[in-house]
């Protein structure tokens, strides 16, 4: 029987490039994001091997359901990714109107509450083991200038991450995974667009990064990590 890994944020970026790693695998993979069109188009690529939603992690009840519908589908995930987040456009804390700081910390902060409040009662209930890795950034351990919402909800996961890990059983796992530098994702074009050309790219990235996580086991929980570098042929 195949291995189950959970993932947030799966029709772009780094969550979607994961996917075709954990496929290539034999996992099988649950996965959500917000595009009813990108959704539907993972589910014609994939088959029905695997289970891909349309949920906004910021809406609890959304969470709550589709944690229910993954239990009843495909079952209890030994891995859960919480890779879905946002970032707010470059500007000073000043310029700053609250609903963008709010709307940030909403999927950033809240949304990974949620899943790992919605998964991981099944997780542990099941007694046999399993890891949560929240996706962190090298803005989670260190301030950037005009770019305060996002790294204070990762700062945020970096808390929770910790807390977390003190408070599961022995066996389990929570590790807060810093991507290891700039990827070239729709986020890096936003924030920082002269360093796309010398980014790697997502593909490039979960070539090296999927193996490293389906390395994690109790031996790193409460770990804050960074992912190995990609390294240039």
């Amino acid at each position: 029987m195949s291995k189950l890994v959970v993932i947030t944020g799966v029709t772009r970026g780094l969550g979607r490039a994961m996917v075709e790693r954990f496929h290539e695998a034999g996992w099988t993979v649950a996965g959500c994001g917000r595009s009813e069109k990108e959704v539907q188009g993972l589910r014609q690529q994939f088959g029905e091997q695997h289970h891909f939603s349309v949920v906004d992690v910021s809406v609890m009840e959304q969470v709550e359901q589709w944690a229910e519908e993954v239990k009843a589908k495909v079952g209890v995930p030994d891995l859960l990714i919480n890779n879905a987040s946002i970032i707010n456009r470059n500007s000073p804390v000043i310029g700053l109107a609250a609903s963008e700081f709010s709307r940030v910390m909403d999927i950033n902060v809240n949304g990974v509450f949620y899943v790992i409040r919605a998964f991981l009662p099944f997780m542990v209930q099941r007694a046999n083991g399993g890891v949560v890795v929240n996706i962190s950034s090298y803005w989670g351990r260190h301030g950037e200038a005009f770019l305060s919402p996002y790294c204070a909800s990762k700062f945020a996961i970096e808390g929770l991450t910790q807390s977390l890990a003190a408070e599961l059983p022995e066996g389990m796992a929570a590790v807060a995974l810093d991507p290891g530098g700039s990827i070239d994702t729709s986020m890096l074009h936003s924030c920082s667009p002269e360093e796309v050309d010398t980014a790697p790219n997502p593909v490039e990235w979960s070539r090296v990064a999927v193996p490293y996580i389906m390395g994690f086991g109790p031996q790193d929980n409460g770990k804050s990590l960074i992912c190995p570098p990609v390294r240039n042929n």
